[in-house]
């Protein structure tokens, strides 16, 4: 069983953009027997909001389903529960970092390093380029089913 927690900064926006486009892949693979995949919060700005209307609409777009959600926060026990846990962003990493003291069992990772690329994905709070986001997320979920995959 692969447990994923993807984390971004509030939880509306490219964490549960990786949620769903992930659950999607993995479904599509027919995987869903072998995968958990959850996404939360690091900082409580957004703690109780559903998910951004823009990474909605990118995701209808795309045909990816979703279901109405609320933000949550990240916790230390997730840290236990979960076997990769993967961050959109620097800040996130340090959040993450701070969260488990250290990252003692190298389980954090951003989401593009997946697809050896060393970059933060494109936050669409703040460049409002939800396509952008969505390339960079689909991008970094493919790459990580693949590697998944291939450790089944």
């Amino acid at each position: 069983m692969h447990r994923i927690l993807f984390v971004c900064h509030g939880n509306i926006c490219r964490s549960p953009m990786c949620e769903f486009v992930m659950k999607e892949l993995v479904r599509r693979a027919g995987r869903e027997d072998a995968f958990v995949i959850d996404s939360k919060a690091c900082r409580t700005d957004e703690i109780g909001n559903d998910t951004h209307p823009g990474t909605q609409r990118k995701l209808r777009e795309m045909g990816i389903p979703f279901t109405r959600r609320a933000a949550r926060l990240i916790r230390r026990e997730d840290y236990d529960a979960y076997d990769v846990i993967v961050a959109m962003d620097e800040e996130n990493m340090r959040d993450l970092h701070r969260l488990t003291h250290g990252d003692p069992a190298g389980k954090c990772h951003l989401l593009l390093s997946f697809a050896g690329e060393e970059r933060e994905v494109d936050d669409p709070w703040y460049s409002g380029n939800f396509d952008a986001t969505y390339r960079d997320v689909l991008k970094g979920c493919t790459a990580l089913l693949n590697l998944s995959c291939n450790h089944i």
